[in-house]
């Protein structure tokens, strides 16, 4: 690569740096429903046409975002695996819970784009995929680390007759060695753990639960003896 283009590429890196950056602020003050590119343009003293020339559409900038997003919550949950990758299941388990919660509470915006309402008219396409599974598969790590020790799982209850085809599906797409069961309720952790994060982010424990760290880490210790592990 010549001197110019490298000049060219950090430019277009620092460039789009600061558009996301705009973003962001506008995501906090505004919320994900109003971001708009010819504001972000503005408040950067760029004319639309030339931020189009970095996102073609506002869609393309929310994806990138919210990309950014799960990326970002995916590497400190697994920083905070890697921290105690020595431990028992459970507390592998409870820790990396833990993780998305501290995330979720100093990246509330941003937590808002990925687990909020919805964005009128915007569909995230697959690209956003590979970074919005890096919570899950690390937790669907964990309960099969579990599994294949010597120690196993506990056994969990047997799903009922109407959902057994539904927990096959779920277990085939989720984590086909597993049993099928333990993939049901893997389903119903993860509902569970953003439901909690969500009720403290957006007030729903307001008079209701005070003291939230140690509710929260015993909360999530019952989801993962949920999901078998002892």
């Amino acid at each position: 690569m010549s001197t110019a283009q490298g000049a060219r590429a950090r430019a277009r890196i620092e460039v789009t740096a600061a558009i996301k950056d705009e973003a962001r602020r506008q995501l906090a003050a505004e919320g994900a429903a109003k971001l708009s590119l010819r504001a972000v343009a503005r408040e950067l003293g760029m004319v639309s046409s030339a931020l189009y020339r970095y996102f073609p559409s506002r869609d393309d900038l929310l994806t990138a975002l919210i990309i950014d997003a799960y990326d970002s919550l995916g590497e400190s949950v697994e920083r905070a695996h890697e921290a105690v990758a020595g431990a028992g299941p459970l507390e592998r388990w409870v820790t990396s819970c833990e993780g998305v919660r501290r995330w979720a509470l100093t990246h509330p915006h941003e937590y808002a784009l990925i687990y909020g309402s919805p964005v009128p008219g915007y569909v995230a396409p697959q690209t956003t995929v590979p970074a919005a599974s890096r919570v899950g598969l690390l937790l669907v790590g964990v309960v099969r680390d579990a599994h294949d020790s010597p120690g196993g799982l506990a056994e969990l209850p047997p799903v009922p007759e109407d959902l057994r085809a539904e927990s096959d599906r779920i277990a085939a797409d989720l984590a086909p060695d597993l049993p099928s069961p333990v993939a049901a309720a893997l389903v119903v952790a993860w509902a569970q753990l953003f439901g909690l994060v969500g009720f403290e982010l957006f007030g729903q424990f307001n008079r209701v639960v005070e003291d939230r760290e140690p509710f929260f880490r015993h909360a999530v210790r019952q989801l993962g003896r949920g999901v078998g592990l002892r």
